[in-house]
């Protein structure tokens, strides 16, 4: 009877290949996903930076731009 023990544990523990591959499947689409998802939203934020790059450097050439004084073409009395 002890000898038929641990042959019986081991059927009870025993889990088919086909569910460890299953479950392997839908581990690996899942972060398959996530990673997708994630190389998608790292391309949109690219995009969004250059895009507010570019802007910044227009503002800014706009703000470096000599001061033109508006005054001058009117008839002031000093």
């Amino acid at each position: 009877m002890l000898y038929n023990f641990p042959s019986k544990i081991n059927t009870l523990l025993l889990i088919e290949q086909s569910s460890i591959v299953t479950i392997l499947i839908i581990t690996v689409s899942f972060f398959l996903i996530l990673l997708i998802l994630g190389i998608r939203k790292s391309f949109k934020l690219k995009a969004e930076n250059e895009k507010l790059s570019k802007k910044r450097s227009i503002q800014s050439d706009q703000d470096n731009k000599e001061y033109k004084d508006f005054t001058e073409g009117h008839l002031y009395d000093n």
